[in-house]
């Protein structure tokens, strides 16, 4: 299959990235420069925060005021994480315009992460799905440990794709195949991407590997010649999971950015102003950015934080 010739990207630093960062708190007016930063540069896709209780997420305590303090820029979507009803409605009285539920493809993980097995999990989100769409919401799902659990090792494509045609079916606009722990390699990749095409219209999956054993642009180019188009990305390549022992962070956007110039697709983002934005977000957590071009280039281009 030929390569796509636009791909949707979608950021996730600001949430997935920050909700692990160990220790102190990031300011709320250190994750909405970050954001304000990010659309700057051309992301037109942005998970901006988690609605979700700050006991089990203390990163994402700062959910709504992080949204009312964005000086939101036209043709920018910010959407934010509403795992039930309470975050939902947490979201919708700060004007979030898009939310997104998430399940995933393991059982063990599952209840390690939400204290529910796949199927009690799934049932909750019906009545998320159904008040977003009364209040003309769109709902994103994303599907964890596509490619590999921490507890089950490998997972079924078959399992993969029976969670994402449930979410799919019940209203979610897109599914987001996440290989949360990023033990995936291409062939696992495609024949994920395979069997989970044949119950979700490929235009509505989302690629969302981390690099934990550096395999994450290897495989987003797998499935990019199987026809995906929309790839979750964090700037700098923050993020991890607090359920995941010892899974690094989301495949870093100036990584991907690079790929695809490389390949000739275009994304209408400022690569350096990612690279910049990079390196002042992981001055501001005293930490290097783990993005291979960042890296490359040294930072000799760096913007003062």
């Amino acid at each position: 299959m030929a390569l796509p010739t636009a791909i949707k990207l979608f950021e996730m630093a600001p949430r997935d990235g920050l909700q692990n960062e160990p220790g102190t708190l990031v300011p709320t007016a250190t994750k909405i420069a970050l954001i304000e930063r990010l659309a700057a540069a051309g992301l037109r896709h942005i998970e901006a925060a988690s609605f979700v209780s700050p006991k089990w997420v203390p990163q994402m305590g700062d959910a709504a005021e992080v949204m009312r303090g964005l000086k939101r820029q036209p043709g920018v979507v910010y959407s934010a994480l509403t795992p039930n009803l309470k975050g939902l409605e947490g979201a919708l009285d700060v004007g979030v315009e898009e939310v997104a539920v998430f399940g995933a493809a393991s059982e063990a993980f599952s209840q390690k992460n939400i204290n529910c097995s796949i199927t009690e999990s799934l049932a909750r989100f019906e009545p998320v799905l159904a008040r977003a769409n009364e209040a003309g919401v769109r709902v994103r799902g994303y599907v964890s440990c596509v490619l590999g659990c921490p507890y089950e090792g490998d997972i079924a494509p078959q399992k993969v794709a029976e969670v994402a045609k449930a979410l799919y079916d019940m209203g979610c606009y897109e599914i987001s195949l996440g290989d949360t722990i990023g033990t995936g390699t291409p062939l696992a990749a495609k024949r994920m991407i395979e069997a989970t095409a044949q119950h979700v219209p490929i235009e509505r999956l989302a690629a969302h590997f981390h690099d934990t054993y550096g395999m994450a642009i290897a495989n987003l180019y797998a499935v990019l010649e199987e026809g995906v188009s929309v790839i979750d990305a964090a700037t700098a390549g923050l993020g991890g999971c607090p359920y995941a022992k010892g899974a690094s962070g989301n495949v870093a956007m100036e990584d991907v950015l690079y790929l695809l110039q490389g390949l000739g697709i275009e994304t209408g983002i400022d690569l350096q102003a990612v690279i910049d934005t990079g390196d002042w977000i992981t001055r501001q957590l005293g930490r290097q950015p783990s993005a291979k071009v960042a890296l490359a280039r040294g930072c000799t281009q760096r913007t003062p934080g």
